[in-house]
């Protein structure tokens, strides 16, 4: 696959102004996200909706903010910072540790010791709540103990993913479909982004159990095989993690205390592999994350439903077509964990 370079948009001046002039500071990563220091997390209810909704705006554009925070943030402050975006309140499907303060059922308490938080999550790229039709509209990530060693998050522009596509690649990738493989909710391949029009990739390889193509000039769709779909998995793992060389991805360690929000429309995902290497080797690392409920339905074209029966008949007959856990094993030898 030939890969051409993308870059992520300089911060708009305006938008830069709107922060500066609430007292905060906001200034590039390299090669995507932003970070932003100066605005008060634990006061997140009295920043103004201009500043919120250019934040919102640059997050759209370069993926990820990262709020560097002189105050110490509690589990409530950052819970609702997480709020100032997309549908503004939480929406959580995930299970909750023993440990997660106060039993809060909006903390997803990721740790590698088991006794301290929920370990073994997200080796591959994904999305968030991708099972769901309004997939989350953004995640939040407040790490409470970095590890010693290193163990942070890799992100990926799927803007600029799109972008760095072979032409006949991304004329296939927009008849492309997935099914999700825990709930039969169906999304596009390709989609637009609500805030910025780009477009943009979307799968998840830790949950797929079926990807449907709309066949060119027909009015008729196909399954694809287990081949087929090995090599559609491969290729999307491979044009995110070209990003890390070609300007278009990043692999984010944190510092304790980091908030950092994403938004989860443009940016893929997943854990670094040390994150996940044993306290003895790495430290402990412990984080919490938040999700914010969708703002519309990720609806896949060509009329097709919303929702199929995944655990149901092959509704082709021909094809791969697998419900539950992490779906189509698209690789043996790597982890493979929603």
């Amino acid at each position: 696959m030939t890969i051409e370079l993308s870059k992520s948009p300089k911060i708009d001046s305006s938008l830069a102004a709107i922060v500066e002039d609430f007292g905060g500071r906001i200034v590039p990563l390299e090669p995507i996200g932003a970070e932003v220091s100066g605005i008060d997390l634990t006061a997140a209810d009295s920043i103004p909706s201009e500043v919120r909704d250019a934040l919102e705006r640059i997050m759209a554009e370069r993926g990820f903010l990262v709020f560097k925070n002189e105050t110490q943030l509690e589990p409530e402050d950052f819970l609702r910072a997480s709020c100032l975006w997309g549908g503004r309140e939480l929406h959580s499907t995930h299970g909750v540790h023993p440990e997660t303060p106060g039993g809060n059922p909006h903390i997803f308490r990721l740790s590698n010791d088991e006794r301290h938080g929920i370990p073994d999550v997200g080796p591959q790229w994904h999305n968030d709540g991708s099972f769901l039709p309004a997939t989350f509209s953004h995640s939040g990530y407040h790490i409470i103990r970095p590890a010693e060693n290193g163990g942070g998050t890799h992100f990926a522009h799927q803007g600029l993913a799109y972008e760095a596509l072979p032409e006949d690649r991304k004329e296939r990738w927009r008849r492309l479909s997935s099914v999700n493989s825990a709930s039969g909710v169906v999304h596009p391949l390709v989609h637009e982004h609500p805030i910025t029009g780009q477009k943009c990739i979307w799968l998840h390889l830790g949950m797929t159990g079926a990807v449907l193509e709309k066949l060119p000039d027909q009015d008729a769709f196909r399954l694809l095989h287990a081949d087929e779909l090995k090599a559609l998995c491969h290729e999307y793992n491979d044009i995110l993690n070209a990003g890390l060389e070609n300007g278009y991805a990043t692999a984010f360690e944190y510092n304790e205390n980091d908030c950092v929000f994403i938004d989860n429309l443009a940016v893929a995902h997943r854990a670094s592999p040390e994150a996940h290497m044993p306290v003895e080797q790495q430290g402990l690392r412990i984080m919490h994350r938040s999700t914010v409920k969708g703002m519309q339905d990720l609806a896949p074209g060509f009329d097709l439903p919303q929702h199929v029966r995944i655990d149901g008949p092959n509704p082709v007959g021909e094809g791969v077509w697998q419900g539950g856990g992490v779906g189509f094993r698209w690789d043996d030898d790597i982890r493979m964990r929603n």
